[in-house]
């Protein structure tokens, strides 16, 4: 029955239900109609329910779905730019190896170098080490030879070589007497002073001497300020009248050679039986019977050799005198020059004019012989 009021779903269902079935429903009691009232609204609770939560289980299902995606994207993506950053890193990684072994190899290079060169300077240094001290030898030699022959004159203990008119004549005294330059290499010339008086010294010693005032004079303005220059009056007579004519050989560009190695101080003059001690071996320029200066065929007892040139000359007895006069002449003026001579003016300048007679005579051929 309607009574006006709308219908609920629960009274419009059960109206339908009357009206199909063909039969008229009797009227149920409030209660009863209450209790159905609410079964039903309970019901319909529950299906909207069921309806909610299965539209909200769809809801939530899409957007976990959407948000699982854009995770997996950003996962993706941060992955890539890993990817990249590894690539990148790795070939930072290459290249600083190579580099690294390229440096290594640099330094390498550079300690091997440096290892040469200090091998290198060092047998530099101790050849030059050994040279130095073989100058040294030969120079301690050379100042107690000399301060024995020079420095050791004094009155009360008179050196009798540097004075021959102390010694008396006899003819052992002549036949003892070797002259010669027999001298090597070294920083400074060895003065070879006679070993004894022969008789034409002491013929000489007996005749009155007497200076020249122009040669006296030239000699003491030279030893004023001693010293080699050709331009001092004293010097450039000497080469004019002495050295020159002496050292004028038949091969004129040898004997400049040998002129130029004589006043550097660096000529060296070697028995040939000498030749067999040279570890290095020379260049032999002609040969034992043939003399290189003069051109002449000569026994040549000697040798000759110019400076560090690796060549050595044969000489002859003759060839030999000369150049061993003008290395004396230039041997004791040399001393001078270092202050090395204890005598008064006219004893230095007597000893000069007697080196200088010296390389007159070995210039006319006269030369002393001696046992090789």
């Amino acid at each position: 029955l309607w009574t006006g009021r709308p219908l609920t779903a629960c009274q419009s269902q059960s109206l339908l239900t009357f009206h199909c079935d063909g039969r008229q429903r009797e009227k149920m009691p409030p209660e009863e109609e209450e209790e159905e009232e609410e079964e039903a609204g309970a019901h319909r609770q529950e299906t909207y329910n069921m309806s909610r939560l299965r539209s909200s289980s769809l809801e939530i299902k899409e957007k976990g779905t959407e948000f699982l995606r854009e995770q997996l994207d950003a996962a993706q993506k941060e992955l890539k730019l890993r990817d990249e950053e590894c690539v990148r890193l790795s070939h930072v990684r290459n290249q600083l190896e190579q580099e690294l072994e390229e440096l290594t190899a640099s330094l390498f290079e550079e300690a091997h170098k440096m290892v040469r060169e200090a091998n290198v300077k060092q047998a530099a240094a101790e050849k030059q080490l050994k040279e130095a001290q073989g100058k040294i030898d030969v120079l301690q030699a050379e100042v107690s030879a000399l301060k024995t022959l020079v420095l050791t004159s004094t009155p009360s203990s008179p050196n009798r070589q540097l004075h021959p008119q102390l010694l008396s004549p006899g003819p052992s005294r002549a036949s003892s007497r070797l002259r010669g330059h027999t001298r090597n290499k070294s920083a400074s010339g060895a003065l070879q002073l006679p070993a004894e008086p022969t008789p034409t010294d002491v013929a000489t010693n007996r005749e009155d001497k007497e200076l020249d005032s122009v040669l006296f004079a030239e000699f003491l303005s030279w030893k004023e300020t001693p010293s080699l220059d050709r331009s001092l009056a004293l010097i450039s007579r000497v080469y004019r009248e002495d050295i020159g004519p002496c050292l004028s050989f038949t091969c004129s560009e040898l004997s400049q050679s040998v002129q130029c190695a004589v006043e550097n101080n660096s000529l060296t003059i070697e028995p040939v039986a000498m030749s067999s001690l040279h570890t290095v071996k020379a260049i032999q320029c002609g040969g034992p019977n043939k003399c290189a200066l003069s051109g002449m065929s000569r026994p040549c007892r000697h040798r000759i050799k110019l400076g560090d040139k690796e060549n050595y000359y044969y000489v002859s007895p003759s060839s030999r005198a000369r150049i061993t006069a003008v290395c004396n002449f230039f041997t004791y003026i040399r001393y001078i020059q270092q202050g090395l001579v204890r005598q008064d003016v006219q004893q230095m300048f007597w000893e000069v004019m007697r080196l200088r007679r010296e390389m007159s005579v070995a210039k006319l051929g006269y030369f002393p012989t001696e046992e090789s």
